[in-house]
């Protein structure tokens, strides 16, 4: 198969956060995140680095929003910001804040481009983590209050709406291994921080059902990998299983079926934790969705030994480590598979049959060369989305019902950890001067969405 044989119909976009491109932190009553006190702690950032300014976009996006234009592309998915929409969490809509997105939708649909909103892409307001966070089950109540009051105000021109953006890494990066914000290493506050953001997905999706003035498509976004055994050794296969359980089913069985995977139970069990549910939770977390986001960036290969060849660490749990693939790696040293991204569409499909997915995200990081002029000659980027997209339109070929694509990202950005040392963006930001240079990768897909509508 190749990228010609996608559908009639297919979306060609770009995605977004708030945190990472918008910067003005303390603008018109937005109050501090997560993200803002995280970059404030020595050593949490690369460089230092603050999202602070990021890239702007508070102030820019009009022409930001002329940027997507001039790339042909009919879809923008971007987050909101929580604490600018709703400062400290609590409380009515701040009218300043949500103007700014009110004012992005116009400036999109004026430009013939279908917003795409993620309700929340991890920058919770730091009052509601001083409570407790999301492994406080109040949390799940505030995000869906939230969720409303921008609901209310975009819902009359908005179709499409994300609930979370990668659960998994708001629990287990944010409050398990202290990588994320809030950058805390408490597994078993992680493990009810999965719970709890799956319950605020569920309450969210309830009430803007409920409200809808018209037909709208609610889903969520996970972010999701193939975890390949590194052999037929049982050892090596009961590894793999443990490695997907915990990074796939433990989000999308409770979703799709509205129970959370025996096995995965059995396996937290062993580590001491449980899911802190109670009656009624799957039920409005298993609340249908109309589609399902898709994020991938790389697959993995897993095995139950340690180097030295035991199966149980100190602790007496099973061993699940990863090991190389021998592939390629981008600049975030992440290996380029994507024949794992053909692998991993397909079996969401043969495992949740009937649930159409977008790839909400999808993307790489290069050590970006610019010229004398800013222009980045990035055929490393270019050969990365050439794969991917034939991976998609491998599985379409073989039964998936794949709807779209969404590169990560328009810009470069704020990447979290790293701060500004990683670029992911189809143009490059200089951050001295804000200005926007198309790299050669954005021709490419501006290229392919036109020969896609052309046909």
């Amino acid at each position: 198969m190749d990228i010609s044989s996608l559908p009639d119909g297919f979306r060609w976009g770009v995605a977004t956060s708030a945190y990472q491109i918008e910067g003005a932190v303390d603008a018109d009553g937005r109050t501090p995140s997560i993200w803002d006190t995280f970059c404030k702690v020595p050593g949490a950032i690369d460089n230092g680095d603050t999202g602070d300014v990021a890239c702007d976009h508070y102030r820019r996006m009009p022409s930001d929003v002329a940027l997507i234009k001039e790339l042909g592309l009919d879809t923008y998915r971007f987050s909101v910001a929580w604490p600018r929409v709703q400062p400290h969490g609590k409380g009515p809509v701040n009218p300043a804040g949500i103007g700014f997105y009110d004012r992005l939708v116009d400036e999109l649909l004026a430009h013939d481009i279908d917003p795409w909103v993620t309700l929340y892409h991890w920058d919770l307001p730091q009052e509601l983590e001083d409570a407790g966070g999301w492994p406080l089950r109040d949390t799940a109540y505030r995000f869906a209050d939230y969720a409303m009051l921008v609901f209310d105000a975009l819902s009359d021109r908005v179709d499409t709406w994300t609930t979370l953006n990668e659960p998994w890494c708001s629990a287990m990066l944010g409050y398990a291994y202290g990588a994320h914000a809030p950058g805390r290493r408490e597994y078993p506050a992680a493990i009810a921080a999965v719970h709890h953001l799956l319950l605020g997905h569920g309450l969210a999706t309830l009430r803007m059902r409920e409200a809808a003035p018209r037909k709208i498509d609610i889903g969520i976004t996970i972010n999701a990998a193939t975890a390949y055994p590194a052999s037929d050794d049982p050892v090596d296969i009961e590894a793999a299983r443990r490695a997907d359980g915990m990074g796939r089913r433990l989000y999308l069985d409770p979703i799709e079926f509205g129970r959370y995977p025996a096995d995965v139970i059995a396996d937290l069990a062993l580590e001491g934790v449980e899911l802190p549910v109670l009656q009624g939770d799957l039920a409005v977390i298993s609340t249908p969705i109309d589609v399902l986001g898709i994020n991938y960036y790389f697959s993995q290969k897993f095995t139950g030994y340690t180097e030295d060849g035991r199966t149980t660490d100190d602790a007496g749990l099973p061993i699940t480590r990863t090991i190389p693939l021998g592939k390629p790696c981008t600049a975030m040293n992440w290996e380029i598979v994507p024949e794992g991204f053909t692998d991993l569409l397909l079996t969401i499909t043969r495992e949740y049959p009937g649930l159409p997915l977008v790839i909400t995200e999808n993307g790489s990081a290069f050590h970006d060369v610019p010229d004398d002029h800013g222009y980045v000659n990035d055929q490393d980027r270019i050969a990365y989305f050439t794969t991917h997209l034939t991976a998609v339109a491998t599985a379409i070929a073989q039964g998936a019902d794949i709807r779209g694509y969404l590169a990560w990202s328009l810009l470069d950005n704020f990447e979290w950890s790293y701060g500004y040392t990683k670029r992911f963006g189809l143009i490059r930001v200089d951050y001295e001067t804000q200005a926007r240079i198309p790299k050669a990768s954005a021709l490419y897909l501006r290229d392919l969405a036109q020969r896609q509508r052309g046909r």
